[in-house]
């Protein structure tokens, strides 16, 4: 089959062929460096996917990351609130210590004031 398209070069001028043959040779080795941008490209866009893939992934993390913030923000808030409240439900009641303290000490001075009065 070869000889058949070689036939159609028969009866060229040597300097016609060797054009023929220089540019066959070109095609070949275009055709070689297609192939090898080729692969370049799709070694590139399979890179690409990746690091959109990638990209996509570190999106999603992020958002997680930030709803996991955000709960945690308010999370810290309401105990915030809850150490506040606990803070002056504490003041409160040592204040009531400390009245109560008082009226004790008061109680106890009056008990040995009248034990005195008693003995006398």
């Amino acid at each position: 089959m070869s000889w058949a398209v070689e036939e159609w070069k028969e009866g060229l001028s040597y300097k016609v062929l060797q054009k023929i043959q220089e540019l066959e040779s070109q095609v070949g080795k275009l055709q070689k460096e297609r192939q090898q941008r080729q692969f370049q490209f799709e070694s590139l866009e399979a890179a690409f996917q990746k690091q959109k893939q990638k990209v996509e992934d570190e999106k999603k993390e992020a958002a997680t990351l930030k709803r996991e913030n955000q709960s945690l923000m308010e999370l810290c808030d309401s105990l915030e609130k809850a150490k506040q409240k606990i803070s002056h439900d504490l003041q409160v009641k040592e204040s009531q210590v400390s009245i109560q303290s008082g009226q004790l000490n008061s109680s106890k001075r009056d008990i040995e004031r009248l034990e005195q009065e008693v003995k006398r």
